[in-house]
């Protein structure tokens, strides 16, 4: 299997928080460049060496930085953009600038390259009983009684193809019904939202931290026939912007999606319950089984019923209302 190296630029600060992030993805194994905490290592470890390589010293005096590898398939380039919506979503947080730029490379792939290479593995696909993936580049081999959501996979994340996307795309299946007004929290690539409309949701506002998200879920809208007077899409942090929260406020919900992770959708609960209606659904996913208690405790300390835990492989969606 070929890999893809992510190196994330931040500062010592940023170390902890980044890693906690990367975690939350799944992501396990990391390297860490940092000036302090090598110099750190040196003077406590002094005993046991007489010589120190100076282009080590050299290299770790740069820019401090995580690594991650990430597979280079379908499963690796949606991590790819779960990584880069996490890190949008720290620097919204990060208001002082304490955590660095927060940017991220990948090999020296353009953003022209990664969003191209993804026809190299993306293929259409069945979720759930009514749906169907498919890319927008590939024509149906046969005629389909299901509903065709056709995208082009770009910089946000969100294409069907993680489990967690599908988790939710199967609770969406089973709980828009027609008429209802859907919230999507996390938008990404505006799957989730489109998908409601498709299903018959008279109306969906779709957040996003990251401004491109704005741009990626009107075109999957548009490439999809989807009536844009039924569909707004916001760029900002619902937990702290005030003229978002005005505006998602104009309406109450049926169905809320948070396909993001686990500390943000712990985050997200008691506002997530200020915009449903008496009886509305709360779709979450993005959570690693390890944090599937922690989020069922927020959900509960904010009033909500758990409907059901559904888990894919080592992702879980909690559904409840």
């Amino acid at each position: 299997m070929n890999w893809i190296k992510v190196t994330i630029y931040t500062t010592n600060a940023g170390i902890e928080p980044v890693s906690g992030r990367l975690l939350q993805l799944g992501i396990t194994g990391l390297e860490i460049e940092d000036a302090k905490e090598f110099d750190d290592f040196l003077e406590e470890s002094k005993e046991f060496w007489d010589y120190v390589d100076e282009d080590l010293v050299t290299k770790m005096h740069g820019e401090t930085n995580v690594k991650v590898y990430v597979s280079d398939d379908t499963a690796g380039r949606e991590l790819l953009l779960a990584i880069k919506s996490t890190l949008a979503e720290l620097k919204s947080l990060d208001i002082d600038n304490v955590f660095g730029r927060l940017e991220m490379e990948t090999d020296g792939m353009t953003e022209e390259d990664w969003a191209n290479n993804w026809r190299k593995y993306f293929h259409t696909m069945e979720i759930g009983e009514r749906l169907l993936i498919k890319p927008e580049w590939e024509e149906l081999e046969k005629p389909t009684d299901r509903i065709v959501f056709n995208i082009e996979p770009g910089m946000s994340f969100g294409t069907g193809s993680h489990y967690t996307t599908q988790l939710c795309l199967e609770a969406l299946e089973k709980y828009i019904k027609p008429g209802d007004k859907m919230l999507d929290l996390g938008c990404g690539s505006g799957i989730l939202s489109v998908i409601a409309l498709m299903l018959g949701a008279s109306e969906a506002v779709a957040v996003d931290i990251d401004p491109n998200a704005v741009d990626t879920a009107y075109q999957n809208a548009a490439r999809n026939n989807v009536d844009k007077s039924k569909y707004t899409v916001l760029a900002g942090n619902v937990v702290t912007d005030s003229d978002i929260q005005a505006e998602i406020s104009r309406n109450k919900y049926e169905v809320v999606c948070a396909n993001i992770v686990a500390d943000v959708i712990i985050g997200l609960a008691p506002k997530a319950r200020e915009y449903m209606k008496e009886g509305g659904v709360f779709i979450t996913s993005g959570i690693i089984e390890d944090r599937i208690d922690d989020v069922k405790a927020a959900l509960l300390d904010n009033g909500f019923e758990i409907v059901a835990v559904n888990k894919r492989k080592d992702w879980a969606s909690i559904i409840c209302r």
